[in-house]
């Protein structure tokens, strides 16, 4: 018997008959003797339906202004999960298995203020791991917790995924399964490189850049929380015949584990290929080389909460100037441009360069800790085909590369191609 959290995404309970699929999957494991807590999405589309209610509510009522009150959002936008979660509860009791749905502020799942994008503080396993020792199924509502003003506190987009590893950590379970709409995580996107493989086993450190570098099969959160509390995490399609041979078996189950290091025995140097669309470069031109220039560049973008990724920093040869190039969302480029020009005379630099429309294109993998000439091997492969590199910045586990945006197609299959991933 084992301890399992299963969490299902929108398209897994899109409607009726899904999410009848979903209570197959469920009994499967409730007939093989283990405790189970299900975690349930909004139906797909729901969310945006609900969001575009919350933006729209003022404009119906004859008002321009696009603030809302980020305590009403969350009421209106968690309202998705609480109708899946009672529905695959009855979907469930329907099949004579006791179970029972369960809102976030229940439990309860306890969270900051930041309504909108809360973050989750702790979770009091104590009551659901009483029932499913009775033998009850709980079918919890993703996305959602109890903030400290004793209000609903939703997760941010794909905070459901983060909700399943959070209470799988609260219950101690054995193993979180994550089901989607695809059957694992594959060496790169298939839509992109139909040789993509799927991967039996990836290191939550690995998992963790390919989901922050454009990967959407988990959220980056997520993945966080199982690797600080060393939850084994498998993903998984609901779209597989519940019944299929293989679909019960407990210690490797169809498709993708996450895991720690230490449970991969044999280490690719490279695993996988991830790219990110929609990037900006953002160049500041002749800096006064100072201690707190760094800080008055980014310190402001980061009270704008702009999210910046690439920084690159050139110096002159008499090191009294210096270039600074970075990167940030191409959606908050203007955003980033305003704020660099209210804090020009802060920052001090001569001219502001920008483009948009580039792609960061990303080479993961654990092994590259231990092996020379990765990058290399990435430079000389590009070369080749033509395509030129706008910058570069690398960590133990990954090389990241910005090109332009025509390329990344070519890109990631020529370096898919370069390090053997499109072999079985």
């Amino acid at each position: 018997m084992a301890r399992i959290v299963m969490k299902f995404g929108g398209t897994s309970v899109a409607n009726l008959e899904r999410i009848h699929n979903v209570a197959r999957h469920v009994k499967r494991e409730v007939d093989a003797g283990n405790e189970v807590a299900v975690v349930v999405s909004a139906m797909s589309g729901k969310t945006n339906e609900l969001v575009d209610w919350v933006q729209n509510t003022p404009k119906v009522a004859g008002s321009n202004v696009s603030f809302f009150d980020a305590r009403e959002y969350d009421s209106v936008v968690a309202s998705g999960e609480q109708v899946t979660s009672g529905l695959l509860a009855l979907a469930l009791q329907s099949m004579d298995i006791n179970a029972r749905s369960w809102q976030g502020w229940q439990i309860p799942i306890r969270t900051d203020n930041a309504h909108g994008a809360a973050r989750i503080l702790e979770i009091d396993g104590s009551e659901i791991i009483r029932r499913m020792g009775e033998g009850q199924v709980a079918v919890v509502a993703g996305f959602q917790g109890l903030g400290p003003d004793n209000r609903i506190a939703t997760l941010g987009r794909g905070g459901s995924d983060t909700s399943a590893v959070a209470i799988a950590a609260a219950v101690k379970a054995d193993r979180c399964d994550i089901y989607t709409d695809v059957d694992g995580v594959y060496t790169t996107d298939p839509r992109v490189e139909p040789k993509a493989r799927r991967l039996k086993r990836i290191a939550f450190e690995e998992m963790l850049e390919m989901a922050s570098l454009g990967a959407k099969v988990l959220q980056v959160r997520s993945v966080e929380l199982a690797m600080v509390h060393k939850v084994r995490t498998f993903v998984r399609s609901s779209f597989e015949d519940p019944d299929a041979p293989g679909m019960g078996d407990l210690l490797n189950p169809p498709g993708t584990l996450i895991c720690d290091e230490e449970e991969i025995v044999e280490q690719e140097v490279v695993t996988g290929i991830a790219y990110a669309k929609d990037e900006a470069q953002i160049s500041l031109r002749r800096l006064a080389d100072r201690p707190g220039v760094s800080a008055a560049i980014f310190g402001p973008l980061a009270e704008a909460h702009i999210n910046v990724d690439m920084i690159v920093q050139n110096i002159s040869e008499d090191g009294s100037r210096t270039d600074m190039t970075f990167t940030v969302p191409s959606g908050d480029l203007a955003k980033s441009l305003k704020v660099l020009e209210d804090n020009r005379g802060k920052i001090g630099y001569d001219v502001v360069q920008s483009e948009s429309g580039l792609v960061k294109v990303s080479v993961i993998g654990i092994g590259m800790r231990s092996h020379a000439g990765v990058a290399a091997t990435a430079f000389r492969a590009l070369a080749e085909k033509g395509i030129n590199i706008k910058a570069i910045t690398t960590s133990e586990i990954k090389i990241s590369i910005l090109i332009d945006s025509p390329y990344a197609e070519l890109a990631v299959r020529t370096l898919h191609s370069c390090y053997g991933l499109d072999k079985s």
